[in-house]
């Protein structure tokens, strides 16, 4: 049998020097959740974290390990955002000066949090569209000014901090008398999954461990169905804290050792449980935080399982609320786009609105241009279905006013130059 390259042992080291810094964080049972799966459904609930955020467990327990000398040096880190905020708060506790790299597309939310957690003992470096383009800049950066660089991800004391909160689950699940079937974490570079799964599987081994990765960005998933570490060449970057593009090489290797199956979920389908959480629970989650509990519709029947979900992060800009929402209505089905051949005369707007939309349809977009010397004109409109079921008497009646007609949704060129 292969050796543990972390053992359960390492993850309660790594408790023990954290218990009295991080927020022993709620696990909590969602009667909403468990009523909707009819199974019994904990939230692990890091949105509740210092930095909102599981990732200060890690980027802590790392820093603390470091020889004095080191920290006198300062460090350097790269991040979408979360684990910059665990590095910058370390930072000031410990007065060691931080150089934190993040991708220009890093939400602003973010970034004014790392510098609100730091403070005078940050300085951030805003480099490279994506995670990977910004490591290789801070890795550099890290050489050249002789700093040691904290990794996000692939370090087994980051891995080990991270996997902290297993140790919080197990003692809080003993403590009701509860052994959970099933434990699910979202995957970025795998930090998380490696740290929990390397406590859960010697500790309760008849559990399931499952990772869950946004449809966009499965770079854990292509890894062990392969065999190999893969780098993806695109990626959706929406779910910002899980958009790496390649796992850790320590992360694989504890992964495929442990985690029983990698799934994915759609982005939408992870926006749809944003505002559902929102609206139902009070909970605010950000993109990646929702995966864990996106991935409950996936599982095929859960009737009486017991299930526990990371919520990884709650680090939501309000800015991105409307794009969340635009996800959500075209995952679900409820708002399409088209472009129509729209005549030039007077009363055909009215006659659009009368005669095409259904019941509780309504017009949400309306981008015309009237064309000088042509009888029609293309248009850009979006409708919100009132009922999902109106879609196709809404397509039949298009198709009368327009047999040539095109549907943005299914073109995806086309919806990212128009929507």
């Amino acid at each position: 049998m292969t050796e543990p390259l972390l053992t359960k042992d390492d993850v309660l080291k790594a408790y023990r020097v954290l218990k009295t810094v991080v927020n022993q964080t709620p696990l909590q049972r969602d009667n909403y959740l468990s009523d909707k799966y009819n199974a019994n459904i904990y939230l692990k609930r890091e949105d509740l974290q210092i930095v909102r955020s599981f990732k200060i467990r890690g980027a802590y327990y790392a820093m603390t390990q470091l020889e004095q000398v080191v920290l006198e040096r300062g460090v350097v880190c790269a991040s979408a955002g979360n684990h910059a905020q665990g590095v910058a708060y370390t930072a000031f506790q410990l007065k060691c000066m931080a150089h934190i790299f993040m991708p220009v597309t890093t939400p602003n939310q973010k970034i004014s949090q790392v510098k609100y957690f730091g403070g005078e003992f940050v300085k951030v470096h805003l480099v490279g569209d994506n995670f990977d383009e910004c490591s290789l800049r801070a890795h550099e950066y890290g050489t050249e000014n002789d700093l040691h660089f904290i990794e996000p991800f692939d370090d087994l004391d980051v891995i080990a901090g991270q996997g902290s909160l297993a140790v919080e689950i197990h003692q809080d699940l003993v403590a009701e008398g509860v052994n959970p079937d099933i434990v699910l974490a979202p995957v970025g570079g795998g930090g998380l999954i490696s740290g929990i799964s390397s406590y859960i599987k010697p500790v309760m081994p008849e559990t399931k461990i499952i990772g869950v990765e946004s449809v966009g960005a499965p770079s854990m998933k292509e890894s062990l169905d392969k065999g190999e570490i893969v780098k993806l060449e695109e990626m959706d970057t929406f779910s910002d804290g899980t958009a790496v593009a390649r796992v850790g090489e320590l992360t694989y290797q504890i992964a495929k050792q442990n985690v029983n199956e990698i799934i994915t979920v759609e982005e939408g389908l992870a926006c749809s449980k944003i505002l559902d959480m929102y609206t139902r629970q009070a909970i605010i989650v950000e993109p990646s935080g929702a995966l864990s509990v996106a991935a409950l519709d996936k599982l095929g029947d859960i009737s009486g399982k017991t299930i526990v979900c990371i919520i990884s992060g709650g680090n939501n800009d309000i800015n991105r609320l409307a794009e969340i929402e635009e996800r959500a209505l075209i995952y679900e089905g409820r708002r399409h786009y088209f472009v129509v051949n729209f005549p030039q005369r007077a009363g055909a707007l009215r006659e659009f609105v009368t005669d095409i939309l259904g019941p509780g349809d309504d017009i949400t977009v309306f981008q015309y241009t009237k064309k000088s010397n042509q009888s029609s004109g293309p248009l850009v409109v979006g409708v919100d279905l009132g009922k999902i079921e109106n879609l196709d008497g809404l397509l039949e009646r298009l198709s009368v006013f327009d047999p040539s007609y095109i549907s943005i949704n299914e073109n995806s060129t086309l919806f990212n130059l128009l929507v």
